[in-house]
């Protein structure tokens, strides 16, 4: 159904740019010529039959493109972006690093007070050593 009228809306599309091109503008650059005489090909005419399909083409435009984003939204499901976490954890292979929900000590939990903070190195100094040469 979708492949459908996206088909649809390319014609449009197509059409419209045609029909764009065709109509006269201001100085008469693409137009049709406007040649003598009354009726359906005249000047005023052609106008009216050129902005009439450009109308048409525009609401079918609009159409095609409600139908394909209400297309879209059909397979779409609500979801949660926070896990919810029913079931116990997966195990995990030796020697990995557990899971982010099971490492203590991040940046969120650490602003909210509830990890740990990290460690003074075990030299007892914050700035950086220097090796002293002997």
């Amino acid at each position: 159904m979708q492949t459908v009228v996206i088909v649809i809306h390319l014609m449009i599309v197509l059409a419209m740019i045609g029909v764009v091109l065709l109509q006269k503008s201001e100085g008469g650059g693409l137009g049709m010529g406007g040649g003598g005489g009354g009726g359906f090909l005249s000047s005023r005419g052609t106008a009216n039959v050129l902005t009439r399909t450009t109308a048409f083409l525009a609401l079918g435009f609009f159409v095609t493109s409600l139908l394909l984003s209400i297309l879209a939204g059909f397979d779409r499901k609500p979801r949660s972006i926070i896990q919810q976490n029913t079931g116990p954890a997966p195990a995990s292979a030796p020697g990995a690093p557990p899971p982010l929900d099971q490492q203590g000590g991040g940046l969120l939990d650490s602003l909210r007070g509830g990890g740990q903070p990290a460690a003074p190195p075990a030299d007892g100094g914050g700035a950086p050593q220097v090796p002293r040469s002997q």
